[in-house]
């Protein structure tokens, strides 16, 4: 996550000691609000999840794998 200012809560050490955002017992990212579908630090978001194309064919899977529409 390099320069991201992520609060510390939100993230955590992955198997090879990098910092990654967290993931909830069911997988979604910890930062993420399971009611809106809205991250709750979307101003101060990971650079990737800023880089990342909401609508693109990769988004799309994912919404249809975990079914929101």
């Amino acid at each position: 996550m390099g320069d991201d200012d992520i609060p510390p809560e939100l993230t955590e050490q992955d198997r090879w000691g990098g910092w990654v955002m967290a993931r909830r017992e069911d997988g979604w990212c910890a930062a993420l609000d399971r009611k809106t579908m809205l991250c709750t630090i979307y101003a101060q978001r990971p650079m990737i999840c800023g880089e990342y194309q909401a609508g693109d064919d990769d988004c799309l899977d994912q919404r249809r794998l975990h079914h929101i529409d």
